[in-house]
């Protein structure tokens, strides 16, 4: 096979970007010691802003995107995998300056896969995707921080999206008390179902606080939103609690006080999965098969094709996906 079907997104006019399944050539992909052939992949928030032409994510077009993908090497140059290989990649410049897993096939440094562990399926490797990586280390440092479950409450904000949802199943499984911070108010049974104790309306952590700290309310918190919510949490955190920080849904600047840091011995800790060392990403996606293999992570997913993208990415721009969406590839034909 020498061409393939890929979501490509064009600039049509200045500022205008359009995306549509078109048929691409093999050796129109980048340099890279493997070539997989793609059976999954997932929708993020990072590949709609790829697709709207956001220049912050993705700075040349044509360019195909999506940062996660998994399937099968289909050839290889290096001898740590051979072709028939299950391999999942994730992050790194996959679907921002490297076209990404919206497609059939991609072609990326080895350096980037990792083995996919044997207990999990493509498809649950992609309902957790570069979701669950995150979730799965925000989760650890908190964990790391000794933030027990006998300590109190976990905070979850964003707990709608895909980070928050796979956050609040992870905790629930743990023994943990989540309370869910989401602005689709609608969504709470469907939040429940994943395990949280209690629905707490965004807005009422968004609003503007000149308080240095607020009454002690949670053991520890997981911050998808960023802005005024993220400042309002770490006011809130108990003692020698700590805050998980790894998006930006609202701002990605925020104020505080440093009184909660001093005062209460308040952690706030920063989580990458993008970046990470792939021998650390490859032990994390092996606890996650291994610890996590019995999350109910069908209560997350929504399956689509190709070229249900368009419709989808809109969607997930303004604001109104639920959970994670998974890309079947495969039955994109």
């Amino acid at each position: 096979m020498s061409s393939f079907k890929a979501l490509v997104t064009r600039e049509v006019r200045d500022g205008l970007f359009d995306s549509q399944v078109e048929t691409r050539e093999l050796d129109s992909l980048p340099e890279g010691e493997l070539l997989i052939r793609v059976h999954y992949s997932s929708l993020n928030y990072k590949d709609a802003l790829s697709a709207s032409g956001n220049r912050g994510v993705t700075r040349k077009f044509p360019h195909t995107p999506g940062i996660d993908a998994v399937g099968i090497v289909e050839e290889s140059s290096h001898p740590d995998f051979k072709p028939g290989d299950n391999v999942l990649v994730t992050g790194y410049d996959l679907g921002m300056g490297t076209s990404g897993g919206f497609a059939e096939f991609i072609q990326v440094p080895f350096s980037w896969a990792v083995k996919l562990p044997p207990a999990l399926s493509m498809r649950q490797a992609m309902i957790l995707g570069t979701a669950g990586l995150t979730a799965a280390l925000c989760v650890e440092k908190l964990r790391r921080m000794d933030v027990t479950p006998d300590k109190g409450e976990i905070l979850v904000t964003g707990a709608t999206g895909g980070v928050g949802s796979i956050c609040v199943t992870i905790l629930n499984k743990l023994g943990y008390r989540v309370l869910a911070s989401s602005g689709k108010i609608d969504q709470a049974s469907f939040l429940s179902d994943l395990g949280a104790s209690m629905i707490i309306d965004r807005e009422t952590l968004a609003e503007q606080s000149s308080r240095a700290m607020n009454k002690e309310q949670w053991a520890g918190a997981i911050d998808t939103v960023g802005g005024e919510t993220l400042s309002n949490v770490l006011k809130s955190i108990q003692y020698g609690g700590a805050v998980a920080c790894c998006g930006l849904v609202s701002s990605p600047e925020f104020s505080t006080s440093i009184m909660p840091f001093i005062i209460r011995g308040v952690s706030l800790m920063g989580v990458d999965s993008v970046e990470l060392p792939i021998a650390t990403k490859q032990g994390i996606w092996d606890k996650i098969a291994t610890d996590l293999n019995d999350l109910p992570l069908e209560r997350l997913a929504t399956e689509i094709r190709m070229d249900d993208l368009p419709a989808y990415i809109e969607r997930i721009l303004a604001g109104k996906m639920v959970g994670r969406v998974v890309v079947s590839i495969a039955d994109s034909h």
